[in-house]
């Protein structure tokens, strides 16, 4: 949290507290937060400044918990380390991509997710509602902070949810990738300094093409993205799978030669990367790269009757 905003949101809390409460019932609300009571102060007599006192060295969770106890307005969101670890909904293996959308265009965007499964990456799919549940808030929180990257489709509306422009601001105060899709509304706010993505006239799976692209080449995500594309391409679990990962790989510029490496190392003992069409495919790709192809041709051995035991 930046400290101007930090101390706006103090002072909005500290405002709330001295309208509603008395002086031991804020010592009672404070504590029970875990801020400490005891601390020395400067005995000034206003509730607003004893308030704002108590919490000027506190946490930044702590102050947004107590911000959003008191329903007093802001636009931070504060992981709670229980929650990240219940983010179940992940796919193993995969990129993790938080998409930020309108629940008006769900459908789309449900589409979206299953082609970008194609590529490596597990696509979350923000809300269905909008006013979500207190159990979504907590499933989207979740994913908001144990996700690779972000992709917000920008259309009419979008900034002025309460949600979606909320999980844009956790992802650039995170300093994740955020991916502006265009659908009729430009990058705005802290998302202008990012290139847009056009999607008029674009088929879901050109948009999802499109997205792999950026994720191989910013600096932010292109490592794991390799990477869980490599992983998903070894686990393939049919030969048209397998095809289809291959070429992603192959049409990934200046790819290092470990990311194949590891599928060569890997492909003796698949059964689908070793069928021909799979196992043709990777090693037009290995040659390309100047490695050794993979051979699963069984060497013959010469059994002789007489050999002594």
């Amino acid at each position: 949290m930046k400290i101007l905003d930090r101390l706006e949101l103090i002072d909005r809390i500290g405002r709330e507290l001295q309208s509603r409460m008395g002086y031991s019932d804020i010592a009672v609300f404070l504590n029970a937060h875990g801020v400490d009571t005891k601390k020395p102060t400067s005995g000034v007599n206003s509730k607003w400044v004893y308030s704002k006192e108590l919490l000027a060295d506190e946490p930044d969770a702590r102050i947004v918990r107590i911000a959003t106890e008191l329903s007093v307005p802001h636009n931070h969101v504060v992981a709670d380390p229980a929650r990240i670890l219940e983010a179940t909904f992940w796919e193993p293996f995969h990129l993790r991509l938080f998409l930020s959308h309108l629940s008006t265009f769900k459908k789309t965007t449900g589409n979206l997710q299953a082609a970008l499964r194609r590529y490596g990456i597990s696509a979350f799919v923000a809300h269905v509602d909008i006013e979500p549940t207190r159990e979504w808030m907590d499933e989207i929180e979740a994913g908001l902070h144990s996700m690779d990257a972000l992709l917000a489709i920008l259309m009419p509306g979008f900034k002025e949810s309460n949600w979606t422009d909320q999980e844009v601001g956790v992802a650039v105060g995170r300093g994740v990738l955020v991916i502006p899709v265009m659908k009729g509304l430009n990058p705005y706010g802290f998302i202008s300094r990012y290139q847009g993505l056009n999607s008029q006239s674009k088929t879901v799976a050109t948009v999802a093409s499109e997205v792999f692209q950026i994720l191989v080449k910013s600096p932010k995500t292109r490592i794991k993205m390799l990477s869980c594309l490599t992983e998903t391409t070894i686990q393939s679990k049919s030969e048209e799978e397998a095809i289809e990962k291959l070429r992603h790989l192959g049409s990934v510029k200046d790819l290092p030669n470990s990311y194949l490496q590891k599928i060569q190392e890997s492909a003796p003992v698949s059964t689908v990367l070793t069928a021909q069409a799979p196992l043709d495919e990777l090693n037009k790709l290995l040659a390309a790269a100047g490695l050794k192809p993979v051979n699963t041709k069984k060497v013959a051995i010469d059994f002789d009757d007489d050999i002594p035991f």
